[in-house]
């Protein structure tokens, strides 16, 4: 249920407990630091993590305890700049990073700051995200887009820069064979970007036949597809997938993507990695699973866990977009107008579509 008031300035799409929002005049973001910048909101995606909050009021640790701006992939355009910016200007558009570590702690000063405890997350309580008409970053957490690359395909840098982060966790080589579970908006990225990183044998492994039959005809130049069957052992599943392949003869997969969260696949996908081969866990799903830890053991696979995007991440995916070797544009399936916001949340919720985008306020 959402309530609209008539006169804003600065619009907000608000969660106050779960399924309950309204749309909010809330203040304008002044800026806090002469290196920071006011962009004003053009497009916003809306990610499972968004969708999580607006259907239960936490993830994990992080419990919704006052009402929060929703969303947190977007890109816009420079409203108002700091006495010290120097690499932007007014009318700049820009893909926008929306987390702010504290860059002092031993994990940002170590160069990983994705993992800094004091991260404050757009869209993670406490604090708003960027369903807003203007939304404050720092300089150097804003980046320009290319001429080539639109606004909306820029909203889409954030999950593309997720996707990044994860196959750089995976260390994909020049003809390695990458096997990626969930065929979701960061699954189909994950396999995207392996392929821009030069992967021979691509697989997308899914339940949902529409998504598979999409998978295969996204990634350039096509990907291997593997429904598995329901009923079946997750040993029965790899050993399905890696006949269907052509992996089996190499005795599994160099690397494995869990993008889905879903205790079945990420069994799965430690039975369809080779042994001495790479598996990293993308997907969040239960805190606690059953896991095959003699098959992780007797394979000495390497296990790696990836969250967000840290140093290089946007820069990349930015760039991969824009040398068109990361198609986001065929993966925007919906946009609706601001004031329309909650109406795509229920069309993502009921799992329409790939990615839905959500348009800025309109003055």
């Amino acid at each position: 249920m959402s309530t609209t008031t008539t006169e804003h300035k600065n619009s907000s799409f608000v969660l106050h407990s779960p399924n309950i929002v309204t749309y909010e005049d809330r203040p304008v973001p002044e800026l806090e630091s002469p290196h920071d910048v006011i962009i004003r909101v053009g497009w916003t995606g809306i990610c499972g993590s968004d969708i999580h909050y607006y259907l239960h009021g936490r993830i994990g640790s992080f419990v919704l305890e006052k009402p929060m701006v929703l969303g947190h992939e977007s890109a816009g355009t420079v409203h108002t700049v700091g006495d010290k910016v120097t690499s932007l200007k007014p009318g700049d558009r820009v893909a926008m990073e929306p987390g702010i570590p504290c860059r002092r702690c031993v994990r940002c000063k170590g160069g990983n700051y994705n993992l800094c405890p004091e991260m404050a997350f757009a869209s993670t309580p406490p604090y708003d995200g960027t369903l807003a008409k203007f939304y404050s970053l720092p300089e150097d957490l804003c980046y320009k887009l290319p001429e080539n690359v639109s606004m909306e395909e820029g909203a889409l840098i954030e999950p593309a820069a997720v996707a990044v982060h994860i196959t750089r966790q995976a260390n994909v080589q020049p003809g390695n064979s990458v096997v990626v579970f969930g065929a979701g908006p960061v699954g189909l990225l994950c396999a995207g970007v392996a392929r821009g990183f030069g992967a021979g044998t691509v697989v997308i492994v899914d339940i949902v036949q529409n998504r598979v039959d999409f998978a295969a005809k996204w990634i350039s130049g096509g990907a291997k597809t593997f429904m598995p069957e329901r009923g079946s052992t997750p040993q029965e599943n790899a050993a399905a997938l890696l006949k269907s392949s052509g992996l089996e003869e190499f005795g599994g997969a160099d690397i494995v993507i869990d993008a889905s969260g879903a205790e079945p696949s990420i069994n799965a996908a430690i039975h369809v990695v080779r042994r001495g081969g790479t598996y990293v866990q993308g997907g969040m799903g239960k805190d606690e699973i059953t896991f095959p830890v003699l098959a992780m053991c007797t394979k000495e696979i390497t296990c790696k866990g990836s969250f967000r995007y840290g140093s290089g991440d946007y820069e990349l995916a930015v760039k991969l977009v824009a040398e068109g070797k990361l198609n986001v544009k065929e993966l925007i399936t919906g946009k609706v107008a601001f004031g329309d916001a909650e109406k795509a949340f229920e069309e993502v919720r009921s799992g329409k579509g790939i990615k839905v985008l959500i348009e800025g306020v309109k003055d």
